[in-house]
């Protein structure tokens, strides 16, 4: 800002004051121009970010002419009309528990917990909300994903919808097939395998939670009763499949699989 510019600011300015501080502006803005001219022959940044500094600055002269203030015109763009979203997108509810959370920290909790990824869990989610007759709405999907998810920043195409929700389906069938190999194999005690699943239960639940779930205390523990004796009658079973009898390593005693 140049001393006239500073001074016209303190004074009240007369009616031959506008006009020769509108003949003055007409001078600086020749001279402005002629500084932009030499700026760039010099090397010096033109382009996107100068035309935004113009801008900015044209909004500025804008306001003051009208008398308003930065609150009238954060009050003025408010009021604009939002874009175009579909009411199903803008009802979506999962993970408003999620408000302000950045993608990294979102998938660094997942990648120590779990195997996939953020964007896979996220829009795996997505893909089974919304689902219709006909198959998945990913373009849908893949057009609103900022408005659907918090964490996530950008728009998708549909075949990168496609391929996360394949990455996280490929996944889960590769874990499932770990977890239940060593369930099946008499790699783990009953009592270890219990601890197992009261753990994964616990990092399943806390995702259903925060994706909006509403969980009971009494649902939750039925459901872990259930899924205790499911794993109990496992173990038992594929004991039976291995070969009926099992060899203790210490005193090499054969006995029937725990009931």
């Amino acid at each position: 800002m140049t001393d006239e510019s500073a001074a016209s600011e303190v004074s009240e300015p007369t009616g031959d004051d506008r006009a020769s501080e509108g003949e003055s502006k007409d001078e600086r803005g020749v001279d402005a121009n002629r500084e932009n001219a030499t700026e760039a022959a010099n090397g010096s940044p033109t382009g996107e970010h100068a035309n935004a500094d113009a801008d900015a600055g044209g909004d500025a002269d804008v306001a003051d002419a009208g008398g308003g203030t930065g609150a009238d015109t954060a009050d003025a763009t408010t009021e604009e009309p939002m874009p175009d979203v579909p009411e199903d997108v803008r009802k979506y509810e999962r993970f408003t528990k999620m408000d302000g959370a950045q993608y990294d920290r979102v998938n660094e909790f997942l990648r120590e917990r779990t195997y996939v990824t953020a964007r896979e869990w996220a829009i795996a989610r997505l893909c089974a909300d919304f689902r219709t007759e006909t198959g998945v709405e990913m373009t849908k999907i893949g057009e609103n994903l900022p408005e659907l998810v918090p964490f996530m920043t950008d728009t998708y195409t549909p075949q990168a919808v496609n391929q996360a929700r394949a990455a996280f389906e490929e996944k889960v069938q590769k874990s499932g097939a770990t977890f239940l190999y060593g369930a099946m194999s008499g790699f783990f005690t009953a009592e270890e395998l219990d601890e197992m699943m009261y753990e994964v239960s616990e990092i399943a639940k806390f995702l259903l939670e925060v994706e909006g779930v509403d969980l009971a205390v009494e649902d939750e523990l039925a459901a872990e009763e259930r899924i205790s004796t499911v794993m109990r009658e496992v173990r038992q079973e594929s004991a039976k499949l291995r070969g009926g009898e099992v060899e203790c390593p210490e005193c090499g005693h054969v006995h029937e699989p725990e009931e």
